[in-house]
């Protein structure tokens, strides 16, 4: 039957019903006051779920490289290899940089990375094995399935072998990112050399199949529809029924400044307030299969961060320390975010802040704010 009101359509799924795209797709649309009613509905589904509890994650950024061979027009991070600012960090120099963030008692390293044309397994089994000598006890988070899918061809082994052997050296949670959105037309535009939606879902449940958690990530804010928007939360969401591997959602709002994109007028300048908030909202209320929103401070900015932890998100992500791939594309502040500041976010709105593994562990004892030493330099 379908739902003539707005207010039947959310009081249904606060009472269960499970949304489907068309009706995720209406409620992106939403606009005037409706949009309230839109995030309270989204803010009672995660007070439910999760409680009062706002998470973030102690981890830090290690960029490997921004040689990349996708150059994404969406991306202000990439180079080529001979362009201007290209770099490549060796093991030394990464060894030396995992040694700073076991300095600053991180739980996580994120090694990001462009995806370079000479990287293999082999060059992908190095720099784990390499942050996992130095900091046997972090997770190690890396590795888009596009980045498995490249490795895994250069190499000329399956993806899921190449998973394996990436598991056996120390990758413990995969990036659940090159998602960007998870359309074939809009990846044609966006982001043509990377892998397609078909390849990103069967690396990925391959993945969570070898018991490696994910994250899940949307990109939006470009040349996607609101349709696009729904159809890339359903193949999520149909993912996540059959594997329960992600760990949680997190939305990145197109930084528009620096891209290829935006100077073509192929895209917006980025996505709206109202965009992005609706965004956090109907992703909450749309996988039920979730438990975690991530609100990325990084990509809104720490005032809208704060609304999209009443409009659906429980999670601030991590305190990154650094994030070049934000700061190239135009984000202002995205470099470190100290968990004092994150305190006062969550306390403002009557919630609690705690410090999270990344799979979603707490850990134990009271958050307390203090600047850690030493900065993203």
């Amino acid at each position: 039957m379908p739902h003539h009101s707005l207010h039947d359509l959310l009081d249904d799924t606060l009472a269960g019903h499970r949304l489907t795209e068309e009706e995720a797709t209406r409620l992106f649309k939403t606009r005037g006051r409706d949009i309230w009613d839109v995030f309270a509905a989204a803010d009672e589904l995660r007070r439910r779920k999760v409680g009062d509890t706002v998470t973030y994650v102690r981890n830090q950024n290690i960029h490997i490289t921004n040689i990349c061979k996708n150059l994404c027009r969406f991306c202000g991070f990439g180079r080529r290899a001979d362009d201007p600012g290209a770099f490549c960090d060796d093991l030394a120099t990464v060894r030396e940089k995992v040694q700073q963030a076991r300095g600053r008692n991180v739980t996580e390293i994120c090694l990001l990375s462009g995806v370079h044309p000479d990287y293999t397994l082999d060059s992908y089994i190095d720099l784990i094995s390499c942050v996992r000598e130095v900091a046997p006890e972090v997770d190690i988070h890396t590795a888009s399935p596009d980045e498995i899918a490249w490795a895994a061809e250069r190499s000329g082994v399956s993806s899921m072998e190449a998973l394996e052997q990436l598991r056996e050296v120390g990758l413990g949670t995969l990036q659940g990112t090159a998602a960007e959105i998870l359309v074939d037309s809009v990846r044609a535009v966006i982001c043509p050399n990377k892998c397609d939606t078909a390849t990103w879902v069967r690396i990925i449940k391959e993945a969570h199949s070898l018991g490696i958690r994910s994250t899940a990530t949307i990109m939006y804010g470009h040349c996607e529809s609101e349709a696009d928007r729904a159809q890339h939360l359903g193949i999520l969401r149909e993912i996540q029924d059959e594997t329960g591997g992600f760990t949680e959602l997190v939305p990145l709002s197109y930084l528009h400044e620096n891209t290829v994109l935006y100077q073509r007028g192929l895209a917006p300048a980025g996505a709206t307030g109202r965009e992005d908030l609706l965004l956090f909202a109907v992703a909450r209320l749309f996988l039920d299969n979730f438990d975690h929103i991530q609100i990325s401070w990084g990509k809104v900015g720490t005032k809208m961060a704060q609304l999209g932890l009443m409009a659906g998100g429980d999670d601030l992500g991590g305190t990154m320390f650094c994030d070049d791939v934000s700061l190239d594309a135009g984000g202002e502040d995205a470099d470190y975010l100290d968990p004092g500041e994150m305190q006062r976010i969550a306390e403002d709105l009557g919630r609690t802040l705690r410090q999270r593994t990344t799979t979603y562990d707490l850990i134990p004892g009271e958050t307390r704010a203090g600047v850690i030493p030493g900065s993203c330099a």
